[in-house]
Order: structure tokens, then C-alpha cells, then sequence
């Protein structure tokens, strides 16, 4: 690959994840302290990821696949996200606030896969090049998690009571809008399809993949998959609020602890893997989410606070190795003419399906849990995932069989 190919796609994905860790994450602070948003405001705000998973596949399937290059969709999707970012910037309250936060989650969402393609069309060994390129997504979600709370201190008591964490806003749509202009001088990537070529919408969702679902096996793992993202759901959505309400310091910055115990413990994943096999690393990704729910009930801000970094550390496990292991799984179960449908699938049914029940479940329970204003009574939020996660745990120790799955790098 050229260095000039290498820098392009480098920095687009740098963007692409410097734009989402720019404001999902403390978007949980900005709304109840800004716009007076109650915890069902913000699960519906946080569901928006889920509605953009679900049409994402249609997009990319019936427009991306068919007519126009990635890259200039790429582009176009990343220009109309940068003016609804900046509509987020201005509203005002969550009646204006939402129509638009859910338009920005359509348009973005596909980008996700869109970024992937480009930077696959260009690679001659994917498996050895693309940790190269995809690395720097996650640079991009560590430096704007940094540059929030350490350059511009827009996370602080202070500041957010000022309301200058609407800037996160501000500053996704301008970074949005760069990524959209820079897009158009990417790699060309042409459509995988011809015009005249039918897919059908079982091809888009992945629905050829439901035969797998006859096997007892794969049944209890996706199912599992489903439930598991009810907790998943709790510490995206209320990690950034649980910090400030308990008036962290650089709060943001803490939370990219997760993203760094993220990149270590995938390193990890293939030694854990071949060593212990597919069910007990799973296992292990399962009782993790259990173990750091329990961490962020009982910790506090004086000498257990502690519990609270290490659950947040917890997040590599939690989500490497449940998540990354169920991909693997998917792949060697599916085989070579269903693979991209089951992974689809599994996608459709987890960011789609399951994250969307979990931000609901979280609201609910985050203004069940209301004591005050803008105070929550954390020990029973955090409580309730942490038991939700222990009894998925054991329907899966118990129904699933242990099998041999290879782990291929």
C-alpha cells in the first residue's frame, strides 16, 4: 500500500471516530443538564444508534452496493451529518433536540461500514494491514475524549452548568464536515454490484443466516447476544452522567480507559481463545459485565474509587471478549456462503434489536432511580444490569455444549 493510500485512509478513520466519541459519550450529561431531558429522553436519544443500525443495511445495500462509490457517499452522508450536528448545537430543548440527533444517527451509521469498504478495496492483505488503518479510529475516540476534558474542560461542574458541553456539538459537526470535503479525494472505491443486479431485502438483512438458529447452539448464543446488550446499553448510556453527577474530574478522559483495556485485551484474545476455547472466554466476557456493574454500585469518589476505574477497565473484556469471541463463533459457524449474511445478522440483532430494548430498559429504570434533580440513586442503576448479566451468564453456562471453535488470525 502507498504511504500517500496509507495517510488518507488513516485519517479517515481518525475522523470517523473522532466525530462519534466527540459527543456520544457525554451526551448523557448534556441532555438532563441542558435540556432538562429525563431518563427516557435520553434512552430515546441514545435508541437512535439502534434505528441507524437497523436502516444502515438498506442504504449500504440498495444505494452503496448498486450505483455510487463508497467514498462519495462517504462524503455525502458526512456533509448532511455535519448541518444536523450543528441543528444538535442549537437546540434548545429535546422536543427540537431529537428529530434531528435520529437524522444525524441515519446518516451516520452507515459510514461505519462505508469506511471499512474503502479502506478494504485499497488492501492487498487485509488481515495484515487493516489493524494498521483501524487502530487510528480508536486514537481518534481516545484524543477528543482527552482534548474535552484536559484542553477545553468542557466536562467540568462548572462548564456544564454553563452549557458549554453543547460545544462537543460544535466541534463533531466542523470535524464532520472536514471528514465530508476530505472523502472525495479518498482511494476510489466502485460499487460491489451492477445496477441491473437484484438483491433481495432477506440479502440486506442477513435473514439467509436464520437457518443457523436450528442449531441448539448458535440459538443460545444469539439470544444471549440479544440480552447481553441490555447492559451494554446501561454503560453507554449512563457512564458519562454517573461520573459528573458524582463531580469527576475529566471525566471524558476517564472513560477512554475502556477504549485503551479495549486495544490490550484484544491482543489478548487469541492467547485466551486457543487456550481456554470459545465457551469460556465468553463466559468470562459475561461475568465481567457482572463484576464491573457491582464495581460502579459500591464504588465511590474517596478510597473505593478505585472500583469505579476498574470497572471502567473492565470494558476490554466485557466487550472483546463477548463480543469479538461471538464474531469468530459467527464466522466458523455460518461457513463460506452465508458468513457476511450471519455476521449481518448478528449485527441486525445486537446493535439493532438488543441495544434498542437496553436504552429503553436504562431510561426507565434511570427515572425510577430519580432522588433529586439531576441526582440518581446509582447503587440500584448499577445493580440492576449487573444481576441482568449474571442471569444471562448462567442460561448460557447451562444450555450451551461446549464445542471446538478455531480461532483463525
Amino acid at each position: 500500500m502507498k504511504s500517500l493510500t496509507y495517510f488518507k485512509l488513516s485519517f479517515m478513520m481518525f475522523l470517523e471516530f473522532f466525530i462519534w466519541g466527540g459527543w456520544f459519550v457525554t451526551m448523557s450529561s448534556f441532555l438532563p443538564n441542558n435540556l432538562a431531558a429525563t431518563g427516557g429522553d435520553t434512552a430515546m436519544a441514545y435508541s437512535t444508534q439502534s434505528w441507524g443500525a437497523i436502516i444502515a443495511p438498506f442504504i449500504i445495500g440498495l444505494i452503496a452496493d448498486r450505483f455510487f462509490n463508497a467514498e462519495r457517499i462517504l462524503g455525502v452522508l458526512h456533509l448532511i451529518g455535519a448541518f444536523l450536528m450543528y441543528k444538535l448545537y442549537v437546540a434548545t430543548d429535546f422536543s427540537n433536540f431529537y428529530p434531528y440527533v435520529l437524522g444525524y444517527m441515519i446518516a451516520y451509521m452507515p459510514t461505519l461500514a462505508l469506511v471499512n469498504s474503502v479502506s478494504f478495496h485499497q488492501m492487498s492483505d487485509p488481515t495484515k494491514q487493516f489493524p494498521k488503518i483501524r487502530v487510528w479510529g480508536t486514537i481518534g475516540w481516545v484524543v477528543v475524549g482527552l482534548s474535552i476534558s484536559f484542553i477545553f474542560a468542557w466536562d467540568s461542574k462548572e462548564s456544564i452548568e454553563a452549557g458549554l458541553l453543547k460545544n462537543t456539538f460544535l466541534m463533531s459537526a466542523i470535524a464532520s464536515g472536514v471528514l465530508g470535503v476530505f472523502s472525495f479525494i479518498l482511494p476510489k472505491t466502485p460499487p460491489k454490484l451492477g445496477k441491473n443486479e437484484k438483491i433481495s431485502i432477506s440479502d440486506i438483512l442477513g435473514l439467509d443466516a436464520l437457518k443457523l438458529l436450528k442449531d441448539r447452539n448458535f440459538l443460545v448464543f444469539f439470544i444471549s447476544s440479544v440480552l447481553i446488550c441490555v447492559p451494554l446499553a446501561f454503560y453507554y448510556q449512563n457512564l458519562s452522567v454517573f461520573l459528573t453527577e458524582n463531580e469527576v474530574e475529566a471525566s471524558t478522559a476517564l472513560t477512554i480507559a475502556g477504549q485503551v483495556s479495549e486495544i490490550v485485551f484484544m491482543l489478548l484474545l487469541p492467547f485466551f481463545f486457543k487456550k481456554y476455547g470459545f465457551k469460556k472466554t465468553i463466559l468470562v466476557g459475561m461475568l465481567a459485565w457482572a463484576v464491573r456493574y457491582l464495581l460502579f454500585a459500591f464504588g465511590d469518589t474517596g478510597d473505593l474509587f478505585f472500583m469505579i476505574i476498574t470497572g471502567i477497565v473492565l470494558h476490554g473484556i466485557c466487550y472483546d471478549f463477548f463480543f469479538v469471541s461471538g464474531q469468530i463463533y459467527t464466522d466458523s459457524k455460518a461457513g463460506e456462503k452465508i458468513k457476511s449474511a450471519a455476521q449481518g445478522l448478528i449485527t441486525l440483532a445486537t446493535y439493532g434489536v438488543g441495544m434498542l430494548i437496553g436504552f429503553y430498559i436504562s431510561g426507565r429504570v434511570m427515572d425510577a432511580n430519580l432522588i433529586a434533580e439531576a441526582q440518581h440513586n446509582w447503587k440500584e442503576v448499577w445493580i440492576f444490569p449487573a444481576i441482568f448479566a449474571a442471569v444471562v451468564f448462567v442460561i448460557f453456562a447451562l444450555l450451551f455444549k461446549n464445542e471446538q471453535i478455531e480461532y483463525k488470525e
